[in-house]
């Protein structure tokens, strides 16, 4: 069983940053490959980026390449997303979740574990 903790969330105005942060408690951290997803009111779940057990590989969403960028520290069991030049149709419940395997990362039926989310609103 893997507990994901999402934070750093917030409400921030269009063209501002927010950096979200995922922790892992445990020792199998470098089992998973990991993920960001989020959920806008009323839409399904959409990915957003995605990485590779050593960080090597990352897999981005067409809709925030350029403006995001994910990464993570084995060492502590943490995955961040940097979010930059936000747009209000960033706003959404963004999720980390975990997997294990090769499977595709931007399905999310293809993940194992998910955090609770965490609310970013971007305004006008």
């Amino acid at each position: 069983q893997v507990q994901l903790v999402e934070s750093g969330g917030g409400l921030v105005q269009a063209g501002g940053s927010l950096r979200l942060s995922c922790a892992a408690p445990g020792r199998t951290f470098t089992m998973y490959s990991m993920g960001w997803f989020r959920q806008a009111q009323g839409k399904e779940r959409e990915f957003v980026v995605g990485i590779s057990r050593g960080g090597g590989s990352i897999y981005y969403a067409d809709s925030v390449k350029g403006r995001f960028t994910m990464s993570r520290d084995n060492a502590k069991n943490m995955v961040y997303l940097q979010m930059n030049s936000l747009k209000p149709e960033d706003t959404a419940v963004y999720y980390c979740a975990a997997k294990l395997g090769a499977s595709t990362y931007n399905v999310y039926r293809n993940y194992d574990f998910w955090g609770q989310g965490t609310q970013v609103t971007v305004s006008l």
